[in-house]
């Protein structure tokens, strides 16, 4: 069964309007399952604070096309895993979030919301998505203090579900996603659409 791997870059691979274009134009395409990843010692680290800052008219208009693709992967009718080859920070986290599944390397990198300590409260779809996926516990640990998770750590908290020695963590989110590969794409769509519904509905409000 074909594994789609998306590699989101090998620098800080911050959502800029031409990487969102890109991401939507891969996922088109993408049949039995889903592997993201960076290239570099980022996973993602989330908005463009730069483009922004020089496009803040259009801010609006950049969040929802984030929070669009959030949706998007949320809801994808194939199995789908983050494979978090180094730090995932704010909207990036939330990417990866976003994912069914997520391995995370064990000895580098970090997990972060770091909105609390950069003063960005979290959008409504934005908190919708992170608690539509931990336990209220975790979220209010992960969400309210800006902490960063190392890969252990990350797991004992649920934010990952496993982690992966350097060099690994691509091969271990593919064997993973390839054992899950093959359901009815209308069924799973299905099944997330509605477990994920009310998260969905908070990202696309805008």
């Amino acid at each position: 069964m074909t594994v789609s791997v998306l590699d989101l870059g090998d620098d800080e691979n911050r959502f800029s309007p031409d990487w969102l274009q890109r991401v939507h134009s891969f996922l088109d395409g993408v049949e039995g399952a889903l592997v993201t990843t960076g290239g570099g010692k980022f996973y993602s680290n989330g908005l463009d604070l730069d483009w922004l800052t020089a496009h803040s008219d259009q801010a609006a208009e950049y969040v929802a096309e984030v929070q669009e693709l959030f949706a998007r992967v949320l809801t994808l009718p194939v199995p789908t895993i983050a494979a978090i080859n180094g730090h995932a920070f704010g909207a990036g986290a939330m990417l990866a979030m976003a994912h069914d599944f997520r391995v995370m390397r064990a000895d580098r990198g970090y997990f972060c919301f770091p909105e609390a300590d950069i003063n960005i409260p979290f959008t409504p779809g934005m908190a919708a998505l992170i608690q539509g996926k931990l336990t209220p516990s975790a979220a209010i640990a992960s969400m309210t203090t800006g902490r960063r998770f190392g890969g252990p750590e990350a797991v004992e908290a649920g934010l990952v579900d496993e982690v992966a020695a350097e060099g690994a963590v691509l091969k271990v989110a593919e064997e993973r996603v390839r054992e899950l590969a093959g359901k009815d794409r209308g069924t799973l769509g299905a099944i997330k659409a509605t477990m994920f519904a009310p998260a969905v509905a908070a990202l696309r409000a805008g």
